[in-house]
């Protein structure tokens, strides 16, 4: 359940050089993008494509673009939770849940087709007003794609049975649990209840209610989908390697014979407007207060929509937003901002929140946030953060335009207008809107829609209210297993003429309509040929002080992506100093010698240019997404700030108070509690990775942090002799490294000695047990384990990777499948062979409805045991892994972000240039044996220390039969202490 934005695409052969000029000039005072030229950039993005629609009323749009052998496809159903009648809460995203488990000619699951022909960016999403289904194959595999979206179109009903049904009710209650036992988890509810009265189609949430879903039997869910579901309510979307004469043959093959459905027609929804302003205060398991400001504000359709967005992010969407610079900069009262506007068809959501400082006085920030936004409301913005906005987020949608799906491909941009505006074009009447707010439109829309009574929410630390739960789900242990079965009457077949359609909504009564093309739907259709990967050739160079350059040249977009990689990372740390380095790389953005933080901001917006600085284990890096057109100046900026960061200590301070927050959110989250707790536990402090994994460092060592230790964590770590530089995009070797030379080729080494990182501590002997986190009134809880493998990242892991692939490493693996799709306890569980540099852990991630919390464990360490035993990897698994792993190469690098990750993996694990061009041969060698050989003297699950994160009160008695040591500790809370500074 995810909310899609829309995506951008820019046409082919679009040239904005010349925009903006370069030069070194540019850092103090950055030139602005005159509104021309943002203009001229705005109508210059198109998407081409062709439409048709087909007799049964399914509307088809195609997008050609062949830079790579891959075609997205995208179905949008014109069915979302604001059609939901009463009682009924959560039957669309049921349903998107149900049409992945098979069709009546493919019944299994949908995963495993898809798997096979090497699917990438697939998924399925439901909000509001929409539910969609998308995946990106290779060209090859297109019919066999269409004939699997088709087969859940139109010959779903056969195959959904009451096993089916309670298994994927299970599942989604178990994301509905997943979601709610987040800190914050349960505000949705509120801000829903409080902003739309009773009855109105967005009062309730796209998950539902678990009452309603209790409630839920195998007929109504299967009327559901005959009103819903047919050709007539859905737009199918394919971009990418097709031509329009293709498509039209292949969709009418597949589709042609599904019968139209019931007309839907999307509720209605008026903007209501409250009455008075209300306060509301609840509390939860949260470090510190948070603070919302909500209003109700037009849909997608409305002309108020471009200036609320633009009134939205210059007040809190900026990294030098209103709020930003008032609260988190000023006042330093706030940890962080935001501020935006969540669009739908009828109605949108203005929003503001603001995170408190732990510590800071509730009552006074809130006044302060309302008079800021009145204040703001009665002004407006200025004409250059109006400018601000509107660049950097041209920009930013520009940076998405090489994906053709996905879930913000050039396929969501044509979906959405045709489903919501009928006009494929839609996105292009977006941008030009943006691109013409000015001051006066932006204030005046505020003036207009803010000036109505407010729905402020406050949630503080403390005791969250009573839990929802599924019926059978309290205490005692309940299976959920199907009460009965049933075959569908054959009244109730997806091609019967359904008794409530009108004439013109119905099918004829003869069922079926034959087409010039009709299909077999005795078997899946064969794979045509898919070429194996030719990935983008890799050039070398070097600057004249030593830093090598990687380069790999792509054009889809004008778009050149800069990463400039040093070899440091948390693993640089000190245990005393534990998250010294990503501290430090928070602060390398935040002002250098020549800029203060407000100005580096600024620059940044101004040339719409992406500057993220950041560590990982092994890594720190500074990266850079810019326009071409604005390359030379965004370099320079990348330049100061990695060379001459200020550091001022005001910053320091304010960061400081920032990085404990955010551990303290770290201790109030499942996920966090888990990946600060297990690492120190699996190699112990004295090693370079046994710190947490979040990388945030422990509490008291932030609060120590001196400037002379940040210094000099820069100046031995973020010099020349440690650095790599990694350019992906639209631009040449010869143009880029004269570029590098002008910004690095002089940076010189500081005096101090290069950091240097130990792994020669020993690792301890594993002590397995279970260490249970008390975190009371948690309707789930999280699994952690794992182990330290053998090997080291810089080894050949491909056979190992190949055989977690079966254990735990896709969806359709051993432990996802036992804990989801056969037992329903969890929405999913996932094994990963973690890949760092040097000594690699094997982790397993299972969050699991509480009342099954002992039996999950016990399922995973079965799966685990008896899969590195004698039940090793099968035949069919061997190809589907095989299958997939070749097949999805392609549509793996479809965007220059991906294959910079690619270079970058390359430098870190020491891999030739050609690594991913071997990549094919080496699965079509591999064999069952070979992959169980390699997996059983790597992984000891008798070996691993299980983090259990949970409320021990109901979890602790269901662990004990397991017969492991149990250490019970109570949740990390103590980081939520006011900073020192």
């Amino acid at each position: 359940m995810r909310k899609l934005l829309t995506s951008f695409a820019l046409a082919a052969g679009l040239s904005v050089a010349g925009l903006v000029s370069s030069g070194p000039a540019a850092i103090a005072q950055p030139a602005s993008t005159s509104g021309g030229s943002i203009q001229q950039l705005v109508s210059a993005v198109n998407i081409p494509h062709e439409e048709f629609t087909l007799p049964n009323g399914l509307r088809v749009i195609v997008h050609e673009d062949h830079k790579a052998p891959i075609v997205a496809v995208s179905v949008w159903y014109s069915i979302g939770s604001k059609d939901e009648p009463q009682g009924r809460t959560g039957f669309a995203h049921l349903f998107e849940h149900l049409m992945f488990g098979g069709s009546e000619n493919s019944n299994t699951s949908y995963f495993e087709p898809m798997q096979q022909i090497g699917a990438t960016d697939m998924n399925g999403t439901t909000w509001f007003d929409r539910t969609n289904y998308f995946e990106t194959v290779p060209r090859g595999a297109l019919d066999r794609a269409l004939f699997l979206e088709s087969d859940r179109m139109g010959h779903l009903l056969g195959a959904v049975t009451q096993q089916k049904l309670d298994i994927q009710r299970g599942v989604v209650q178990n994301e509905k649990r997943q979601g709610d036992n987040q800190p914050f988890g349960l505000v949705e509810y509120h801000e829903l209840n409080a902003l739309f009265p009773e009855g109105h189609p967005y009062h309730h949430s796209t998950i539902g209610s678990m009452a309603d879903l209790d409630q839920a039997s195998l007929q109504t869910v299967q009327q559901w989908f005959r009103d819903h579901y047919g050709p007539n309510n859905a737009v199918l979307v394919l971009a990418g390697d097709i031509t329009l004469a293709d498509a039209r043959q292949l969709v009418a093959r597949y589709f042609g014979d599904i019968p139209r459905g019931p007309q839907n027609h999307p509720a209605e929804a008026s903007v209501p407007t409250l009455e008075a302003r209300i306060d509301e205060t609840m509390h939860d398991h949260v470090p510190a207060t948070r603070l919302y400001r909500e209003w109700v504000v037009p849909g997608i359709l409305d002309e108020s929509q471009a200036p609320l967005d633009v009134a939205a992010g210059v007040l809190g969407g900026l990294a030098s937003s209103r709020l930003d610079n008032a609260l988190v900069r000023g006042d330093q009262t706030a940890v962080s901002v935001s501020a935006d506007v969540e669009t739908f068809h009828r109605v949108s959501f203005f929003k503001v929140q603001v995170d408190l400082k732990p510590g800071a006085d509730a009552d006074a920030v809130s006044r302060r946030l309302d008079q800021i936004i009145a204040d703001y409301i009665a002004h407006g913005p200025t004409a250059d953060e109006v400018q601000r906005y509107v660049t950097s987020s041209v920009a930013s949608r520009i940076r998405g335009l090489e994906q053709v799906g996905g879930f913000g491909g050039k396929a969501v941009a044509l979906a959405e207008g045709a489903l919501y505006a009928n006009d494929a074009n839609f996105y292009r009447r977006q941008l030009a809107a943006l691109a013409a707010v000015t001051p006066e439109s932006a204030r005046a829309a505020m003036q207009h829609w803010l000036t109505r009574p407010v729905y402020a929410l406050r949630v503080d630390p403390g005791e969250r209210e009573p839990y929802e739960e599924a019926a059978g789900s309290g205490g005692a242990a309940s299976s959920h297993m199907p009460r009965y079965y049933r075959t569908p009457r054959a009244d109730e077949h997806p091609l019967a003429p359904n008794p409530s359609a009108t004439a013109n909504d119905a099918a004829p009564a003869t069922g079926r309509r034959p087409l010039a093309y009709d299909v077999d739907r005795s078997h899946l259709p064969p794979v045509g040929e898919i070429a194996d990967l030719q990935f983008p050739r890799i050039e070398h160079a070097r600057l004249s002080n030593g830093i090598e350059v990687t380069f790999a040249r792509r054009t889809a977009v004008p778009v050149v992506r800069v990463s400039v990689q040093f070899d440091a990372g948390y693993a640089a740390d000190r245990p005393e100093t534990s998250g010294l380095q990503s501290f430090m790389a928070a602060l390398l953005d935040e002002g250098t010698a020549s800029l203060n933080s407000i100005q580096v901001a600024e620059a940044r917006e101004r040339l719409g240019a992406q500057i993220t600085a950041g560590a990982g284990l092994d890594r720190t890096s500074v990266t850079l997404a810019a326009l071409k057109p604005m390359l030379g100046q965004s370099l320079d900026l990348m330049a100061d700030i990695i060379k001459n960061p200020a550091f001022a200590q005001n910053e320091i301070d304010r960061l400081r108070g920032q990085r404990l927050a955010q551990i303290a959110a770290e201790m109030s989250q499942p996920q966090g509690i888990a990946l600060r707790t297990l690492p120190p536990l699996l190699y112990g402090t004295g090693y370079p990775y046994g710190t947490p994994f979040t990388g945030s460092g422990s509490p008291e060592a932030v609060r120590g942090f001196t400037r002379d230790q940040i210094v000099a964590a820069h100046d031995a770590w973020i010099r020349p002799d440690t650095a790599q530089i990694f350019v992906v995009g639209d631009t040449t070797l010869a143009e880029i490294v004269p570029m590098l030379e002008a910004r690095f080729g002089n940076w010189r080494a500081p005096s101090v000695a290069r950091g240097t990182k130990s792994f020669a501590t020993a690792i301890p002997d594993p002590r397995p047990r279970i260490i249970l986190v008390d975190r009371p009134q948690s309707p789930q809880s999280l699994i952690l384990g794992g182990a330290v493998l053998g090997v080291n990242g810089t080894d050949d892991l491909l056979d190992l990777t190949a055989a977690n692939d079966v254990l735990g490493g896709s969806f359709l693996s051993r432990l996802n499948t036992e804990l989801r799709e056969t037992r329903h306890w969890s929405y999913g569980v996932f094994g990963i062979v973690n890949q760092v540099q040097h000594r690699v852990p094997y982790i397993v991630f299972a969050p699991v409805q509480a009342d099954h919390t002992g039996d999950a464990l016990g399922a995973l360490r079965t799966q685990m045991t008896e899969f590195l035993g004698s039940r090793g990897v099968t035949a069919d698994e061997l190809e589907r892994t095989v299958n997939g792993g070749i097949r999805e190469l392609p549509g793996s690098f479809e965007t220059s972000a991906a294959v910079l990750g690619a270079l970058q993996q390359n430098a870190l694990y020491g891999r030739p240039d050609n690594y991913y061009d071997t990549l094919a041969s080496r699965y079509r060698a591999m064999t069952p044996s070979q992959l169980d050989a390699v997996a059983r003297r790597t992984i000891d699950p008798s070996k691993f220390i299980w983090v259990v994160v949970g409320d021990a009160s109901r979890v602790r008695s269901q662990l004990e039969p397991l017969g492991l040591p149990i250490e019970t500790v109570g949740a990390p809370a103590a980081a939520a202490a006011p900073a020192a500074h």
